[in-house]
């Protein structure tokens, strides 16, 4: 397969920042059953990748990503086929979280249903002002309900819920207002934005990033004394690593901090 029909274009950089590019522009950009086969093996790659520091995620054409294939998943009308393929995207949803780098949703146009859910699972987002965002499964008797997962993680139950029951729409300044994405810039400042962005991220130590993604998540799951409990642990196990010490050893000399490569 050449790189014109490959589903998933995977590029790294010589700093580590994998760039996967969603590449079926006329379906969408639609999660079938090859796009998701193609972005969990991509994933997977990044995962086993020591020198990793951060996985942005962008689409080619004007959708970001339009959800599912629904001509695909109503060709097969069987509840084991359709628990096997939720499943495939939970994993695939899963495996955004458990990354130890980064992970930066670049959204260039329509992100709806699945498209919505793999923005809100990313760890940031940047948007471009013509972006919209939906899950409107609701429209056709589909109730988004994998998507919710991840929507209810990053708005309000009430804002959420009103998107997923109604299936309406919302704009890229809304989803800001609404905590889904970060930033919102014109069309054409957006590779500018997300480099701004990456270049942040990789001006930090990659030891302290994985452990704070870590603890962030598990944080989120328990109860405030639980979470107290597991924040103390992460931070001391932080402080004792070398890019601790180091960092706070700069600070004291008024310096900037040599990270370890």
């Amino acid at each position: 397969m050449d790189a014109h029909t490959q589903l998933l274009l995977h590029h790294c950089d010589s700093r580590g920042v994998h760039t996967l590019t969603l590449n079926a522009p006329r379906s969408f950009n639609v999660l079938s059953e090859a796009m998701m086969r193609e972005l969990q093996a991509a994933l997977d790659a990044v995962a086993v990748d020591s020198k990793a520091r951060v996985v942005v995620i962008a689409a080619e054409g004007r959708a970001f990503c339009a959800g599912h294939d629904l001509k695909q998943m109503r060709a097969k009308p069987e509840l084991a086929y359709y628990q096997t393929l939720f499943a495939t995207c939970s994993r695939l949803m899963m495996s955004v979280r458990k990354l130890e780098v980064p992970v930066i949703a670049r959204v260039q146009g329509l992100a709806t249903a699945a498209g919505c859910q793999m923005v809100a699972q990313c760890d940031l987002a940047v948007a471009a002002q013509e972006a919209t965002f939906g899950v409107n499964g609701i429209d056709v008797g589909l109730f988004c309900a994998t998507p919710s997962v991840a929507l209810s993680r990053n708005m309000l139950p009430k804002q959420a819920m009103e998107m997923l029951l109604t299936g309406d729409f919302i704009s890229a300044e809304e989803a800001k207002s609404r905590g889904l994405v970060n930033r919102v810039v014109a069309a054409d400042a957006l590779d500018a934005e997300l480099a701004s962005l990456v270049e942040r991220l990789l001006s930090k130590p990659r030891e302290a990033l994985a452990m704070g993604k870590a603890l962030f998540y598990r944080q989120l799951e328990t109860g405030m004394e639980s979470a107290y409990q597991l924040a103390g642990q992460s931070m001391a196990c932080n402080m004792v690593h070398e890019v601790a010490q180091e960092g706070v050893q700069a600070f004291i000399e008024k310096r900037s901090p040599h990270w370890p490569v």
